[in-house]
């Protein structure tokens, strides 16, 4: 599905978003803040606002790393709004969301009983889902299991309320999913077979990529791959529930890590770094036609970033997907580079950066003084400070979709930046005040965003 209008959108994690208390952590929620932010969209003229994924987060609260491909983060949900909640409403959310929602609160409950530990470390009877077991669980732990629903209940009943806020002013949300789910999750407990997995339940191989930028040693990821043949062999049902689950959450889906829908890097489990990984085909193309089958149109736009080869690039454009493009990878080479303004293309999306970059006043402070040059050069040598020479090239670009990170809207530093791949500490913490957003920047985003065409 192409884009086909010129507009513009930001970039910020609910969790980003003011706190509404002072209990540690402190994260944004979906409530009075969120519906904030939007109205300050509106009064921008943005017209997308890109999340990253909603699910719950393990301990080191990376939205990549998550217990449920398929549930909401309770962590997100506005107590001060929750009220009681009548038995039909519960049974009826229950059972349009039975496929996954019966799994996620068996596996929830458990591993809180089980003190958080990972489901192979479980008693083998529950780490391999024997039936009386988990029916005796079932009956012995039902408070526990029905207070896990009624949190799914809400986070998605605040979520849809929210987004229904935002179409009536005309702003689209543009949700993001992982190609790869995490081991300790209720998806794997649940489909081993989706994966390639010991008798135990342990990864034979895990994901990553190789060396690159952001490592000597490649990344190392630890997700579990997926066994392509046996999801062929169920048509991708999994596969499919999940991205027509996901569409009734978001308008676009960003499919991270596009590459890893052509080849994998696919790394022994013994191993503790991404170096001695090797690029194993992976069912994409397949995949990607059971898709567009179950979900006519399909809006998904491809993370088409790291290396990148050309049956990638042939696999994205065979489903006329976005790809994207990130101007602080533009001035490492020469002008045929294809993140430089003029080799975008229509059907893409442009970002100054995104959640795994620094910000852009915090990488263009890290260039050496020849590259900070080369920059200035490019854009003429602006009178403006950075970040604004770079969000203006953005919005100039003809990719019909220009995204910005709310930490380049507000010109942060490198001391704002929400993630830094290949490090596990200080990571998906970072928030904005509204006291950092001066009374004139939202008429000065909208002239902007005037300017450049990207009004509805």
């Amino acid at each position: 599905m192409q884009l086909h209008q010129r507009r513009s959108g930001v970039l910020l994690h609910p969790t980003s978003l003011p706190g509404v208390n002072t209990s540690q952590p402190c994260f944004g929620v979906l409530g009075e803040q969120a519906y904030r932010f939007i109205d300050f969209m509106e009064q921008c003229h943005f017209s997308y606002w890109q999340v990253l994924p909603l699910g719950p987060t393990h301990d080191d609260r990376s939205p990549y790393n998550s217990l449920s491909t398929f549930a909401g983060n309770p962590d997100l949900i506005d107590n001060s709004t929750v009220k009681s909640i009548s038995k039909q409403a519960l049974e009826n959310f229950y059972s349009s969301h039975r496929y996954w929602l019966k799994n996620y609160a068996l596996f929830n409950a458990i591993r809180q009983h089980e003190n958080n530990n990972h489901w192979v470390d479980w008693p083998e009877t529950l780490r391999n889902r024997d039936p009386d077991t988990l029916h005796t669980f079932q009956r012995a732990h039902k408070g526990s299991i029905d207070q896990i629903i009624r949190q799914q209940y809400m986070f998605f009943k605040q979520w849809h309320e929210l987004k229904c806020y935002a179409h009536k002013r005309h702003i689209q949300i543009i949700g993001d999913l992982p190609i790869f789910v995490a081991h300790d999750s209720a998806d794997v407990w649940s489909h081993p077979s989706l994966f390639k997995l010991d008798a135990n339940g342990y990864p034979i191989v895990v994901a990553g990529v190789p060396p690159d930028a952001f490592s000597e040693t490649g990344q190392r990821w630890g997700n579990p791959l997926y066994n392509w043949e046996t999801l062929k062999e169920y048509q991708f049902d999994w596969w499919v529930k999940r991205v027509q689950h996901a569409l009734t959450l978001f308008d676009w889906i960003r499919l991270d890590h596009f590459r890893g829908f052509d080849a994998c890097w696919e790394i022994p489990a013994a191993d503790t770094n991404a170096s001695n990984g090797h690029w194993v085909a992976a069912g994409g193309k397949t995949l990607l036609q059971r898709l567009s089958q179950a979900c006519d149109p399909l809006p998904l736009i491809a993370e088409d970033l790291g290396v990148i080869t050309p049956s990638v690039e042939q696999l994205r454009d065979q489903f006329n997907l976005p790809g994207m493009r990130i101007l602080q990878f533009a001035y490492d080479s020469d002008g045929k580079n294809p993140y430089l303004p003029h080799n975008h293309t229509l059907n893409s999306v442009v970002y100054t950066g995104t959640h795994d970059n620094n910000t852009t006043l915090g990488w263009y402070n890290s260039l050496s003084y020849e590259q900070q040059q080369k920059v200035q050069n490019y854009h003429a040598w602006p009178q403006e400070f950075m970040p604004w020479p770079l969000i203006k090239s953005v919005l100039a670009s003809v990719s019909n979709l220009a995204v910005i990170p709310m930490q380049d809207l507000l010109a942060l530093d490198e001391n704002h930046r929400m993630n830094t791949p290949g490090t596990i500490t200080g990571n998906w913490q970072w928030q904005f005040s509204w006291n950092q957003i001066s009374n004139e920047l939202p008429a000065y985003l909208a002239s902007l965003n005037s300017i450049y065409d990207r009004i509805k």
